[in-house]
């Protein structure tokens, strides 16, 4: 039976999260029962949501009890099934937990569908964050040709989705990202009409004025804080605001008072927030989608990907600090053994 080597929540952080919250642990993976299959992990996601977990007491989910294997989802291969439906070699979806060797029912798991895309880009394009870009601009942000849009952390897992399907449907896309590298990859790679550097801006809303001089129809935000207040400030008649993530606040020890919400009432604009898990009866809609623009080389996804399950509290922590440019994963094992 393989060794499953897990990583368990052993404190809860203060600020941001790293290698001192974890315990590393071994076990001998557990042999599925009728309904559930044994996996080896092949890819971790690490995604800014981890933070919220690791708090005690509960928000949108239960919090993760000290001493648990540390939450999250990712790509896996079927090495041992006794569920109807999967076989050995079989790639799926699945909450895994930061381990390499999890046995689930099958319930639990979904099936890659290969002929969408290959399992690299199950974790990237075709992966949640893609799916949330996708409905956060449709569904929540009402997305139209000609929309003037604003995505904050545009070089990020979901901010580089919803700025390519925004420039895709037409609409002039600004892009907020810190440091040079990260604006370059979003002016050059993800083709974003306009660019603002948020580390190199004295008054942040001040240069998204000068970058969307005809106002903001439609703002992704992914960030919060002082960026969602200095977006407020140029909404045009009936914008939308999408409360997709609030990363710059999510380690902090106080909330950001956002002090711009007359703005939003000025404009008879529209603020709301979602999770993409209420979306899972259309996921499929959102794929199809997706991998047709991977197909015709109008969509892509930059990985930002780190070697080995040791990596994933490190991985956590640069995403706090904004240290990685693209989606950011950990590959536990290679897809193609």
């Amino acid at each position: 039976m393989p060794i499953n080597r897990r990583l368990l929540l052993a404190s809860r952080p203060e600020g941001i999260p790293g290698a001192q919250n974890f315990r590393a642990d071994t076990v001998e993976a557990r042999a599925p029962q009728a309904g559930e299959v044994m996996l080896e992990t092949v890819y971790l996601s690490i995604d800014p949501a981890m933070r919220s977990w690791m708090r005690e007491g509960t928000g949108y989910q239960q919090g993760i009890p000290l001493g648990a294997v540390m939450r999250g989802g990712g790509i896996a291969r079927v090495l041992e099934s006794r569920a109807e439906g999967f076989a050995a070699g079989d790639f799926v979806q699945a909450r895994l937990g930061w381990q390499t060797h999890p046995t689930l029912a099958a319930r639990y798991l979904q099936k890659l569908d290969l002929s969408l895309g290959t399992t690299e880009d199950w974790i990237g394009p075709l992966g949640l964050s893609a799916v949330t870009a996708y409905f956060g601009l449709r569904d929540i942000g009402g997305l139209r040709p000609a929309d003037r849009v604003l995505v904050s952390a545009a070089a990020g897992g979901v901010g580089q989705i919803a700025l390519q399907i925004a420039r895709i449907e037409g609409c002039r896309v600004t892009g907020i990202a810190g440091g040079p590298a990260k604006c370059a990859f979003v002016a050059n790679d993800l083709r974003a009409h306009a660019v603002i550097d948020h580390k190199a801006q004295a008054d942040l809303s001040a240069a998204i004025g000068r970058a969307c001089v005809e106002g903001i129809d439609l703002y992704f935000d992914n960030v919060g804080g002082a960026t969602l207040d200095a977006a407020l400030a140029h909404l045009r008649a009936g914008a939308r605001v999408v409360l997709c993530g609030r990363i710059s606040e999510a380690a902090a020890a106080e909330p950001y008072g956002v002090r711009n919400l007359g703005k939003l009432a000025a404009a008879h604009g529209r603020m709301q927030g979602f999770l993409v898990f209420n979306y899972h009866a259309r996921y499929e809609e959102a794929r199809i989608w997706l991998a047709a623009r991977l197909r015709d080389g109008s969509l892509t996804q930059r990985l930002h990907i780190l070697e080995d399950l040791k990596q994933a509290p490190i991985g956590l922590g640069m995403l706090f600090r904004g240290e990685n440019t693209g989606k950011l994963v950990v590959r536990v094992a290679d897809a193609s053994v």
